[in-house]
């Protein structure tokens, strides 16, 4: 990743993470005709923007699908072998972390697994890559010891049900009203 002098210039090669234009392509094409069955998550093909190759309009939800299970499928074939092996392990550790069965004695080899795929992520990205958000999945596992399962404490099941009620405001001026009216009558 140093800088290379060539006469008056100096470039800056791409690092490994870089995907060209075709890989890029590949990977949206990929998401693209992705199908998953319905309620499973929103649907990918309309949040792929194939002209400006990127994902737009992502949901949380959506990122958790893509993490847990999209992201590894779709990067075959198109980073280096070190980068695509790395951010397959995350996906996998989010999936592990994220079943809704998880073994207790199995939860100190998930933490080392953590710790071993930060490392290696640490290898490969630069350290701009690493905030806060990077370091919440350390204590991942310490928060599933002591809460349980994360299915158990996600916000997606109540923020489903606060769009139903949103649904039922018909007058501007008093929502809460509105919405206790319609819930009742229903």
């Amino acid at each position: 990743m140093h800088p290379i002098s060539q006469g008056r210039r100096t470039y800056l090669s791409p690092t490994c993470h870089t995907m060209s234009t075709t890989e890029n392509r590949s990977f949206c094409q990929c998401l693209q005709s992705v199908k998953v069955p319905q309620g499973y998550s929103s649907n990918i093909k309309s949040l792929v923007a194939l002209n400006d190759l990127k994902l737009v309009g992502l949901k949380s939800h959506d990122c958790h699908v893509l993490m847990q299970q999209l992201l590894a499928l779709a990067i075959q074939g198109i980073l280096p072998d070190k980068v695509r092996v790395v951010i397959t392990r995350l996906c996998f550790l989010f999936n592990g972390i994220c079943s809704k069965v998880i073994n207790p004695q199995q939860l100190d080899d998930l933490e080392n697994e953590v710790v071993i795929v930060l490392c290696q992520l640490e290898m490969y990205f630069p350290p701009s890559f690493f905030d806060i958000m990077v370091h919440i999945i350390v204590h991942l596992v310490r928060e599933i010891r002591l809460c349980g399962p994360i299915y158990l404490w996600w916000m997606y099941p109540v923020e489903r049900h606060m769009k139903v009620l949103k649904g039922y405001t018909k007058n501007q001026y008093q929502p809460e009203a509105s919405i206790v009216e319609r819930y009742v009558a229903e």
